[in-house]
């Protein structure tokens, strides 16, 4: 059964949350975070993106950068930007985005689990982004960005974490820049403690929603730790990471667009030829998004196209090979325009449902590209193919809203 423990989280002093607050490093680049930073000293980018207070363009990669990370994170608690919490909690994370709301128990996930399975994955790491993870987490000795984890709560814990947000006053209530309302609440004492890992434990499994390189590298600097110390009993901190665990139903996931740099001379009336033989085409005067399975939008030289995929592409085959995704990479995106590996080919672009499908169109325009619209894979799609150990095709999923970093931060070993 799955493992959730409580822990004493570096968090913003109550005042400092919302300026603190901060989207995941990966959604922003060097230039946004630069700056956000130079307009907002406290915001947690200047940790997890330390290279905005470095010279323009230093290489992300630098030693310089992890230890600036290091050395911002030790000024901000050094001010009381950040604190110590002096017992052991959870916490309770919601996130409300156009009036529908989530809530998540944060607490610190096993690393024997996700070794064993009983966290279960579904997307494939990149080598260098998880040694950027590594470092980051060795210099500051902390887990600075939650995982974000999705699973099937008992009844009781459902009423739990409803009951006890009722009766206590949250510890941050702010909305953010974007309008998404986040408020956390503190879980302490004997008895809430108590019924938190009890409910925990009859959860047979977590998922991976957000954050497969965070888990990947969190679990290496632990193995990594444990060789150096070879008398580890278990209970030591680096063996658990930093996460946030969510009642699955309350999740959602947007489509993941794609966009092609680039069509090399291809008219689209001879990729429309092209597809017709797996998909029905139809020219339409407006924007194409897609409102169920095997449906796409494909926007080229300004004219929209609805596809749908023939039934030959989808029945009987397995739920990976099913997926949306992997339709269109086995029998557009490779075959029509020679992208084997999505999750290396740089004229590819991936585009989160967040944005405006003026966005897409512009973004195909600037590139002489093809933007495909998609609809979003489902949840259920999700847990069905981490449960018989497969992996997603790249850029599969995107959760919004996506969790702020800052708000909780997980030392690997304790302070006094």
């Amino acid at each position: 059964m799955a493992i959730l423990r409580p822990f004493r989280a570096v968090r913003p002093s109550a005042e400092k949350a919302r300026a603190v607050a901060a989207l995941p490093y990966d959604v922003v680049d060097r230039y946004e975070a630069r700056e956000i930073g130079n307009h907002n000293p406290d915001s947690f980018l200047h940790i997890d993106r330390a290279e905005m207070d470095l010279e323009e363009g230093i290489d992300i990669y630098s030693p310089e950068v992890y230890v600036k990370a290091r050395q911002n994170l030790d000024a901000m608690r050094e001010k009381k930007v950040l604190i110590q919490d002096k017992e052991n909690s959870f916490y309770l994370y919601e996130l409300i985005r156009n009036g529908k709301s989530q809530t998540g128990i944060v607490g610190t996930a096993s690393v024997d689990e996700y070794l064993d399975g009983t966290i279960k994955k579904h997307e494939l790491t990149r080598e260098d982004k998880e040694q950027d993870r590594i470092r980051h987490v060795d210099a500051c000795n902390a887990n600075t960005g939650p995982i974000f984890l999705a699973a099937d709560f008992p009844g009781h814990l459902k009423k739990f974490v409803k009951d006890w947000k009722t009766e206590h006053a949250p510890v941050y209530d702010f909305a953010a820049e974007d309008g998404i309302i986040h408020r956390v609440w503190q879980v302490a004492g004997e008895n809430g403690i108590r019924a938190m890992i009890e409910g925990c434990s009859e959860i047979p499994c977590f998922y991976i929603a957000d954050g497969h390189h965070r888990a990947a590298s969190a679990v290496k600097v632990a193995l990594k730790r444990r060789n150096g110390n070879p008398d580890f009993t278990g209970m030591e901190e680096f063996n658990y990471f930093l996460s946030v665990v969510f009642p699955y139903e309350e999740l959602t996931i947007l489509p993941y667009h794609r966009i092609i740099r680039d069509r090399c001379g291809m008219e689209s009336s001879a990729l429309v030829s092209r597809l017709e033989e797996y998909f029905e085409v139809t020219p339409e005067a407006s924007p194409v998004r897609p409102d169920r399975k095997h449906a796409y939008g494909m926007y080229v030289q300004k004219q929209w196209y609805l596809l749908k995929a023939k039934p030959v592409l989808f029945e009987g085959k397995d739920v990976v090979a099913g997926l949306d995704v992997s339709i269109l990479q086995d029998h557009v995106l490779n075959p029509i325009f020679g992208i084997k590996d999505a999750r290396t080919d740089e004229r590819i672009r991936f585009m989160g449902g967040s944005h405006e499908i003026t966005d897409l169109m512009q973004a195909a325009d600037d590139t002489d590209g093809v933007a495909f619209a998609m609809f979003p894979t489902q949840m259920e799609d999700l847990m069905n193919i981490a449960d018989n150990g497969k992996l997603m095709p790249p850029k599969s999923t995107w959760f919004e809203p996506k969790l702020r970093s800052g708000l909780f931060i997980h030392l690997l070993e304790e302070e006094s």
